[in-house]
């Protein structure tokens, strides 16, 4: 059991984040997160932060990862993201792995022995993953992966990928070595945000694996196991994504009321203080939804996934209004290139992207909500006069 069991995860991550404060900047403009940062990262048992202790996780309860993730999401959106990923792979295999799957690999991932990363995208496959063309196949004693998957998040430095393709035309869930024979990687450079989460395009060409790396049966891939990662993925983004909207917040109330203009202060201009006081409610509103989220998740509540999509999308969406009126407040200084609300700014556009876009959580949203009123999809619709 990591040593840091006793420690409440979120004064774990905020103690690591006030740390690396200093170093966002550069990691952003490198494109890099350092292998000592992940490495440093596990040893503070982040990395494995909601995994029970069995394997070598602090087993944190849903509020207290979200706030692991707010923490770190307030100063590098990059390293939220490597938390993000891990875990989403950790929840896959802890929810739909066999015992030897969760004993073998979970430990791994807690302790970072492993960096993992997520291979759903596809060129042709992004919000529709039932699209996805990568072909897994049994040959003999050994199954075969062949595809490209896109937008890799630190898929030029995984260990280790959570493959979804198809096999005798149901999804499939596959856990791929990237030591492999076969598998190649395209490092990614100079994308909107996150760019230090060293992503990548990687090509699969007849990668063998062997039966036990198949996760769940044929036909559960996309519904079950990425369904449960994409699920995690949300939860902990909508986090991070509150940690960027207050982070923002508090960068754009402080260069307000330093910085003067005329002879007054920022903070006494009214068109300044709407902008702020706009901020404020989107970033409690934020959090309100991913606390919600989260209570709805310690309980076991069937609403959970679609609150927690509910919270995503409110979250993204605070995160880059708040993040462009720090912007604006902060002016010149808040578009230099080691400036946190500019960072905050591009990677929180990418949060209304990824995991599930805005437009398409709006559907979800709608849906669930249209659901809890009897709608049924193509129901056909009553005639005025049909009531009875």
């Amino acid at each position: 059991m990591n040593s840091a069991t006793a420690a409440d995860p979120a004064d774990l991550a905020a103690r690591f984040a006030d740390a690396v404060r200093g170093d966002a900047a550069a990691w952003d403009e490198r494109g890099e997160l350092p292998a000592g940062v992940r490495r440093a990262l596990a040893r503070d048992g982040l990395l494995g932060a909601d995994l029970p202790p069995r394997y070598g996780g602090l087993g944190a309860a849903p509020e207290r990862l979200g706030e692991v993730c707010a923490r770190l999401g307030g100063v590098c959106g990059s390293l939220r993201a490597l938390v993000t990923v891990q875990g989403m792979v950790g929840a896959a295999l802890l929810r739909w792995g066999t015992a030897g799957q969760r004993e073998r690999w979970l430990p791994a991932l807690a302790r970072g022995e492993l960096t993992a990363a997520f291979a759903a995208t596809e060129a042709e496959a992004g919000s529709d993953l039932g699209a996805v063309a990568t072909a897994v196949e049994r040959d003999g004693d050994t199954y075969t992966v062949s595809g490209e998957k896109r937008w890799i998040t630190f898929g030029e430095v995984a260990d280790v990928f959570l493959v979804l393709g198809r096999t005798g035309g149901r999804p499939a869930a596959v856990l791929v070595e990237a030591d492999r024979h076969g598998v190649r990687r395209e490092p990614v450079r100079g994308q909107l945000g996150l760019r230090a989460a060293q992503l990548a395009h990687v090509r699969f060409d007849t990668v063998r694996v062997p039966p036990q790396n198949v996760v769940a049966p044929p036909g559960f891939g996309l519904s079950h196991v990425v369904g449960t990662a994409l699920d995690h993925g949300r939860f902990t983004v909508a986090w991070g994504c509150v940690g960027m909207a207050e982070a923002c917040l508090r960068a754009a109330a402080e260069h307000a009321v330093r910085r003067a203009q005329g002879g007054v202060v920022l903070a006494e201009h009214q068109q300044v203080r709407s902008l702020l006081g706009r901020a404020v409610v989107e970033s409690r509103a934020a959090r309100e939804l991913c606390l919600r989220a989260a209570r709805l998740r310690a309980a076991g509540d069937p609403d959970a996934i679609a609150e927690t999509v509910a919270a995503k999308y409110a979250a993204a969406r605070a995160a880059t209004s708040v993040a462009g009126s720090a912007v604006q407040v902060l002016g010149a200084a808040g578009c230099a290139p080691d400036s946190l609300v500019g960072r905050c700014y591009r990677d929180a556009k990418v949060m209304e992207i990824i995991e599930g876009s805005a437009q398409v959580s709006e559907l979800l949203i709608a849906d669930h909500l249209l659901r809890a009123h009897g709608h049924r999809a193509g129901r056909r619709p009553e005639r005025e006069g049909d009531h009875r």
